[in-house]
Formats: C-alpha cells, structure tokens, sequence
C-alpha cells in the first residue's frame, strides 16, 4: 500500500498517541481491544499532497465531512501497542469529497486492518468539533474503572449532584475539569445514536460518561484529552474511597467551590 511521509507536526501527535496508551494500559482501562483513540490532523496536511493515495473504501460519514484527515485506532486492535507498533493498530485516513468512503494514507500495516468500530462516532464529533470548538482535534475514549462504577449508581440519574461531589473531593478536580461531567445515556457501541448523545454531551460538559460502558473526553491533543479523564476519574476514585471506608465524605462546601473559580 502506498504511504506517505508524515509532516514533524503529526508525527510529534502520534508520540502523545504513544505516551497516553501506556498510561491508560497502566491503568487498566484499556483491557485487551478496549477503547480507542483519534485526532482531527487535516490541517497538518497539504491536501494536494493526498490526492491518489490509497484504495477508496465507502463508508457513510456525516455530510460536510469531505476532505477531511484523520487519525484513528483499529477496530480489535489493542490499545498497548500504540506504544510501539502504532503503524500497525491504527491508520491516517482521508475522507473523499463525498464524505462516501475513506482512503487510508498511512499506517493499517497488518491483516485485515480496519478503522475502530466507533469510526461514526468519532468522525461525528469531530465534525461537532470543526464547527463549534475548532481547537478540539483530538478525541479519547476508554474505560477508567471509577467512572464506570460512579455510570452504575444512583447520582448518575443527577448530573448536577454527581459533579459536585466528584468536584468537591480534590480543589483540583474543579478547577481541571470545570465544566464537569455529562452522564451520557445507554447507547450501542458503534451507532449513530452513540455518537448523537456523545455530542450533546460536548455542548457543555468535559467529558462524557458513558452509561455502564466508558468514558470519553475531547481536547486540543491527546495529551490533554487525557487529562480531563485522569483528573476526573481521580474526584470519582477519591469519593467512592470515603464511601468503602464507610463515612460520608464532608468534602468543599459550595462557597469553596465558587471560590476556585477564579483559577479557571
């Protein structure tokens, strides 16, 4: 398959690609083919640059997505291999003017490759993105363990009372993830409906809590994407910690709480 040569830019990206995947192995929230990750890297591209480069492969993308770049992770493809055979697991592709079908311009090196099953998913919000919060490029999504338990309980039927107790645990928690957390509905892996709440949810919240499923989160780069999902997971893990030792955390008190916003 012919491949291109990638811009330094990308290939700088793709190292926090790297990094982010041994974090979230190291986690256990990427267990065997769990999760996936993409970046919105068209405009690191020359768009003459791509023309005729690899087999076009329809598929049903968002209309006004032609044109289009982007990075993503391979369905069945484990996420700890990111670490060193990132060429291998996952791929760059261009979406065709038509937004009908894909080309994959780098990357997909092994048998029967294929982007994630959540492809309509992430090209949904990235679209989402490109129009409503441009410095967005980079979407995470994977399975931190205390968030899926907190998607179980009670509080999720309360977005406004989960964030502020998973607020009031740690200062950090409020001022690193101020728009909290959107306890996103069921929905089916890999369908349009997935994709539609995952949206609303980027309206106005960090990060997305997929209901008994994962959670998913959306940023400049993969670096930060993580970040949002590390720092809320961490208000999450902290409460149901206070809730195994068996009291009721007291926690910042809503006064506290305003008053950290001055730091965001």
């Amino acid at each position: 398959m012919q491949s291109i040569k990638l811009p330094l830019k990308v290939e700088n990206e793709l190292k926090k690609v790297s990094k982010v995947a041994g974090y979230l192995w190291q986690r256990e929230w990427a267990e065997r083919n769990a999760g996936n990750i993409s970046m919105n890297v068209t405009s690191f591209f020359i768009k003459e640059d791509l023309q005729g480069i690899g087999e076009e492969i329809p598929f049903n993308f968002p209309k006004g997505m032609g044109g289009f770049v982007i990075y993503i992770t391979g369905t069945g493809c484990y996420l700890r291999d990111l670490v060193d055979k990132i060429e291998t697991v996952s791929c760059i592709l261009r979406i065709n003017e038509q937004s009908n079908a894909y080309a994959i311009i780098w990357g997909g090196k092994r048998d029967g490759f294929a982007p994630t099953c959540e492809l309509i998913s992430h090209a949904s919000i990235h679209l989402f993105n490109s129009i409503n919060q441009p410095e967005n490029l980079a979407v995470v999504h994977t399975h931190p363990l205390e968030l899926i338990c907190l998607s179980h309980h009670e509080l999720f039927d309360n977005e406004e009372e989960l964030n502020r107790q998973v607020w009031m645990m740690c200062p950090e928690v409020k001022v690193f993830v101020p728009k909290g957390i959107h306890c996103t509905p069921y929905a089916l892996s890999s369908t349009k409906d997935l994709a539609k709440v995952t949206i609303e949810a980027f309206k106005k919240r960090n990060v997305s809590l997929w209901e008994k499923h994962g959670a998913t989160a959306t940023a400049p780069d993969v670096e930060k994407a993580w970040d949002f999902l590390d720092v809320a997971n961490k208000g999450a893990k902290l409460l149901m910690m206070c809730w195994s030792a068996g009291y009721k955390p007291k926690g910042l008190s809503n006064e506290q709480l305003k008053e950290l916003e001055q730091f965001i």
